[in-house]
């Protein structure tokens, strides 16, 4: 079958899309993939309008942000019309954030299947109202002309909530239902597949200097970054008996000053591949990462910096997976609290939550089932 994956440009969105492609493409499917750069192959790349990135020009942040990601998704619709109209995929897959592709599969009758590479939502657990319980009054206004606008010039229906959350008869969310906030309120359309590796697991090699040491690694994820936090934890964690693997992304060495022997800085580590011997993990709590550390059974410290990030974390605290700290807080005394726990039983769930073997059934099985109904139509 001929697939068009859609997905919003950034690593939490790309990098659980991989191995699911990877997965379809092996069992002999046509995959082309739409983002703003390019992912693998160039011949199966689908270009989309680079999105610039969002600066504050007044007071109101949250309506600012809102306005900008809707007027940089609608550039995103005419192109990938254009490309179904010419080259008719027989699913697009999308991720949630990108809703021009869900507009596009309803105009030509194309299937879709969304992605959710973070938590779901729906009437029990209303994440996207929660997100936007902030707008004024006339700001949701404005966005909802917005809306209103690009729906008479393209004939599409499309409303502010509909660029936030609209589910599919299929809709595959890269967790599980345990980790989901009122999983059990989610029906047979949301499948909680869990988080997908795919070859990473197998391929990232990382060895501790010392392997009889505690390891601990500290990571803020690959896009933001806090010179004062890496600092903090030098200061704690130098010259302890800790073993420390420390990611500081685009931070300057220079700036932290001198690093103890028992900690190694880098920009990047192989995040899989360290978890894998990690003890403890102090994180963003982004999901791509909380799930990688979950399905090694790592307890999380939890250092949160967007809402999103905090909502993983203190759902992390509810399930007594880990702790979040605040700025002043004792890192090290949180990392001695929670090294002891035992995260087997989650270890457990995402092992059987079926990853990207399951998501390609659920795909195939959804094409099967959705041509039945056409003939019989």
């Amino acid at each position: 079958m001929r697939m068009l994956f859609v997905v919003l440009t950034g690593q939490g969105h790309i990098a659980p899309t991989l191995p699911l492609v990877a997965e379809l493409v092996r069992r002999g499917n046509q995959v082309d993939y739409a983002c703003e750069k390019p992912v693998g192959a160039e011949e199966n790349w689908v270009e989309l309008p680079l999105m610039s990135p969002y600066v504050p020009e007044d007071d109101d942040v949250m309506a600012g942000w809102f306005k900008h990601f809707l007027k940089a998704m609608s550039a995103t619709y005419p192109v990938l019309l254009d490309h179904c109209t010419r080259s008719r995929p027989d699913v697009i897959v999308y991720d949630s954030t990108n809703w021009p592709a869900r507009l596009v599969a309803g105009k030509l009758g194309i299937p879709a299947v969304r992605t959710i590479p973070n938590f779901a939502a729906n009437e029990a657990f209303p994440l996207h109202r929660t997100m936007t319980a902030m707008l004024t009054p006339d700001a949701r206004g404005a966005l909802e002309a917005e809306c209103a606008a690009f729906s008479r010039q393209h004939g599409v229906p499309l409303d502010f909530d509909g660029t936030l959350d609209a589910a599919e008869r299929l809709n595959l969310v890269f967790l599980p239902r345990e980790f989901q906030p009122e999983g059990d309120s989610f029906g047979e359309d949301f499948r909680f597949i869990g988080p997908m590796l795919g070859d990473r697991a197998r391929h990232e090699q990382w060895t501790p200097p010392v392997p009889s040491r505690p390891l601990l690694y500290i990571s803020l994820g690959s896009v933001l970054n806090d010179v004062d936090f890496y600092t903090t934890c030098l200061n704690e964690f130098g010259d302890t008996e800790w073993q420390v693997a420390m990611t500081i992304g685009e931070t300057n060495p220079a700036d932290l000053g001198p690093v103890p022997s028992n900690i190694e800085i880098r920009p990047r580590f192989p995040q899989v591949a360290v978890l894998r011997q990690a003890d403890v993990f102090i994180s963003h709590t982004g999901m791509n990462s909380t799930m990688e550390a979950l399905a090694y059974g790592v307890p999380i410290v939890a250092f949160p910096l967007t809402p999103e990030q905090a909502a993983n974390a203190d759902r992390v605290v509810q399930l007594e997976l880990g702790e979040r700290v605040l700025p002043g807080d004792s890192l090290k005394a949180a990392v001695d609290r929670v090294r002891t726990k035992d995260l087997g039983w989650i270890r457990d769930v995402i092992g059987n939550s079926g990853g990207a073997a399951r998501g390609a059934d659920e795909i195939e099985n959804y094409l099967v089932g959705t041509r039945g109904t056409q003939r019989a139509l």
